[in-house]
């Protein structure tokens, strides 16, 4: 029953949800139940019937058609009984007109009544005064309850209507429903019960209530306990999902862990062979120069006294050579018998060494494994992560002394590696490859392990020597792949290294931390926000544009509300700019200037070609730029149009439209071309930097842009709940954004002071995240 206190909000409720048809969306007329208890109108149910069966809007279940048609399923008394109570309250509304009495006329009067004062709750008559004292006052009706028509408007009396409410019968109207007939189970009247059921067994309404009642209860209540067991199946659903995301976001961490550690190794070993590389080569030029220097005057010294010797021979006389004989005689011996050639210059090639599953196709650096979720107490989780650590760390202990076991078998006959294990100090010019040819003896066997205290540096430059140490020749190939893909597997698992040197150019990416999430709708708002645009708005403030609500809010980026910027009668704000001490948005055709108390200071028509326009400040916050029919046009703060132009020039003209457009703060123009799908990056005077509609889009048309301090570009993507990134130049570095860090339908994106990414969803909630760059 409805309670007097309640009755209002909860009428509200039923004429707006229960009492309505899921089908046309309307008050229930001529309520029919299905089987599976859903109510709809009896003509809306005829609809929907096909072939002698339909299926419920609402369940899905398939119900069989009764042979009579839908008006065979059965009547819902009971919603009929609340809709005769809405409809009683709902007829004659006081504000528009009194009612008039139903008894007046039917006294003999020709007037349709007098105002009506008082109700019976009983005759459910509207009655004026004098009505209602004399229907207090006669033998049949003084037990009736004659109560204030105010009062019973107002939901006071409803409880007790419903207690004398009686259903009527459909077949003969005026009868009230007595009996309930139980071969038949069907309700009957004084008409009915006297007519086809007179022979059939008949029980008083609430007779048949009292007998009946207990079995329902009993079935409501094994109801009920399923419902608690589908609770309790629902939550641990709902937590088993939510353990697969926090999860899924944990690993996508340990994920990009991973892969920085995994570059910034290589990297570091990059610079460390290419070190090695130059000081070989180094090493061998400046021993060349050497013996170049003296092989030339050794050649400059034979040739000398060879020309002499000659000269004396063919020009001399006889008296004269004889008595140069001797001296000439014993040079020539001295210069034959001296060392021409310093032995063989050695000419140590260098050779660079990849491990062999690097290029294969096949190996995998970074792969998933899947474990079945094993209930436990929160009491448990702190014992079973340390378990699993301790386990993981003996993995990883074993993993390195069989490393070093199989390194440490050197084949017999082998040249002792560590002649070719010299420096580059003590041997002269080394090759990389002698460096890493090391013996595990000398460098890894007697070392238990890598102590957790090394710096990164130390760690990375170990790295090489550590694997060649493991390297046996023939059969070692598939030791080598195992060893690899192990020590990969303790990488991945693992905390990245601290960052090492400049990184500028390796493709390390910003990674976002999650600062808080909020919703834009307002108490006053009439409808559910729609955010078209959104700019950075005074310090850690941010400025949203709710086309649906017609409305510039402003919010902290704690999600504080601040109020708003009043906007001009009739505009709805679409794409919106801050600019000094001014704010720009446009709405329909129509750019706008105005200032933060809502002043309009100029408005200038744009093209209709163009259903909507984005608009930018500029990175020195005196000018406006906005997208209009593929090109760009840049106003002033008097609304003059400082400069125009279409990126890539006039042969561009026609083929481009920029949806969405922001500006960087190096002064270049970014917008997503929806003519071209590409994201395209132009200079001040629309020269193209650089443009990218590659397959990272997933197919998708680019939507909003915003760019970081450093020039990275944050592009939506909001098919596939993305946010990817990329470099200055318009080329794609990766994904920034996914589902996992509770993107749903994304929608418009800004920056605030360069390091707030702030993502509208299309349920106008906000989430802001904050960019991490990788040197911080």
């Amino acid at each position: 029953m409805v309670s007097q206190g309640s009755s209002p909000s909860l009428l509200e409720a039923l004429s707006s949800d229960f009492l309505a048809c899921k089908i046309c969306l309307e008050q229930l007329r001529a309520p029919k139940t299905l089987p599976c208890l859903h109510t709809y109108c009896q003509d809306c149910l005829a609809q929907l019937a096909e072939g002698g069966h339909l299926r419920c809007p609402e369940c899905r279940e398939t119900v069989p058609v009764p042979p009579a048609g839908v008006a065979a399923f059965k009547t819902n008394f009971f919603v009929n009984g609340l809709l005769d109570l809405v409809r009683a309250r709902a007829s004659g509304d006081l504000r528009a007109g009194k009612p008039a009495c139903a008894l007046c006329p039917l006294m003999g009067g020709t007037s349709a009544g007098g105002p009506a004062t008082a109700r019976c709750l009983d005759c459910a008559d509207d009655l004026c005064q004098a009505c209602a004292d004399g229907h207090r006052c006669t033998r049949q009706t003084h037990t009736h309850r004659v109560v204030d028509l105010v009062g019973y408007r107002a939901g006071w009396y409803d409880e007790e209507a419903r207690e004398r409410q009686a259903a009527q019968c459909p077949q003969h109207p005026g009868e009230a429903l007595r009996f309930l007939c139980q071969p038949c189970s069907q309700l009957l009247c004084r008409e009915c019960r006297l007519d086809p059921h007179l022979d059939h067994p008949c029980l008083p309404l609430a007779e048949a209530v009292r007998a009946r009642r207990p079995g329902l209860e009993e079935l409501l209540a094994g109801v009920d306990k399923s419902l608690a067991e589908l609770e309790a199946a629902r939550m641990v659903e709902k937590e088993a999902l939510a353990q697969l995301r926090e999860q899924a976001a944990r690993v996508g961490t340990q994920v990009e862990e991973a892969t920085e550690g995994v570059l910034r190794a290589l990297l570091a070993q990059k610079k460390e062979i290419l070190g090695q590389l130059r000081a070989h080569v180094e090493a061998a030029e400046e021993a060349a120069r050497e013996r170049l220097g003296e092989l030339e005057s050794r050649e400059q010294v034979a040739r000398a006294a060879a020309a002499f010797a000659r000269r004396v021979l063919s020009l001399g006389r006889e008296a004269e050579i004889l008595s140069l004989e001797g001296a000439i005689a014993q040079r020539l011996q001295q210069l034959q018998g001296c060392p021409w050639m310093p032995g063989p210059a050695p000419c140590l090639l260098p050779q660079l060494e990849l491990f062999p599953g690097l290029l294969d196709k096949n190996c995998h650096l970074l792969w998933l494994s899947f474990e079945k979720q094993q209930p436990q107490k929160d009491s448990g989780k702190d014992g079973a992560r340390n378990h699993r650590g301790e386990e993981t760390q003996s993995r990883r202990e074993e993993g390195a002394k069989t490393e070093r076991q199989d390194g440490a078998q050197t084949p017999k006959g082998e040249t002792p590696k560590g002649e070719r294990a010299q420096t580059p100090q003590e041997g002269g010019a080394q090759t990389p490859k002698g460096e890493r040819a090391q013996t595990p003896q000398e460098d890894g066997a007697q070392t238990p392990k890598v102590e957790r205290a090394q710096t990164p540096k130390e760690g990375r430059s170990q790295m090489p020597q550590e694997d060649g140490g493991a390297q046996t020749p023939g059969g070692g190939r598939s030791n080598k792949k195992r060893k690899f893909k192990g020590r990969l597997k303790s990488i991945s698992r693992e905390p990245s290294p601290g960052p090492g040197p400049n990184l500028e150019g390796s493709g390390l990416l910003p990674r976002p931390i999650f600062s808080c999430s909020f919703p834009t709708r307002m108490p006053g708002d009439k409808r559910s926000p729609r955010i078209t645009g959104l700019c950075p708005f005074g310090p850690r403030e941010i400025l949203v544009a709710d086309e649906q609500n017609r409305a510039l809010k402003r919010f902290s980026l704690n999600g504080d509300y601040k109020g708003a910027v009043p906007v001009p009668e009739g505009c709805s704000p679409c794409s919106v700019a801050a600019l000094q001490g001014a704010v720009a948005f446009s709405a329909g055709a129509r750019l706008y200037l105005i200032s933060p108390d809502g002043e309009v200071q100029w408005r200038r028509a744009l093209s209709f070609s163009q259903a909507s326009h984005a608009v930018a400040a500029m990175p020195s916050g005196d000018r406006v730029a906005v997208s209009v029919s593929g090109h760009v046009e840049v106003y002033n703060m008097e609304g003059s149009l400082a400069t125009r132009f279409i990126p890539g020039g006039k042969a561009n003209r026609g083929l481009r439209a920029l949806v969405f457009l922001t500006t960087s703060p190096q002064g270049n123009f970014v917008g997503s071309d929806w003519q071209q799908n590409s994201v395209v990056v132009c200079d001040g005077l629309g020269q193209v930097v650089g443009e990218y509609g590659g397959p990272g889009l997933h197919g998708c048309q680019p939507g909003s842009v915003s760019v970081d301090k450093k020039g990275y570009i944050f592009l939506t993507l909001r098919e596939v709940n993305k946010v990817v990134i990329l470099d200055p130049k318009g080329s794609l570095l990766g994904d920034f954004l996914t589902a996992y860090h509770g993107l749903e339908k994304p929608r418009v994106t800004t920056m605030v002071d360069g390091r707030y990414l702030v993502v509208s969803l299309s349920n106008g909630t906000i989430h802001i995240f904050r960019v991490r760059s990788p040197d911080s």
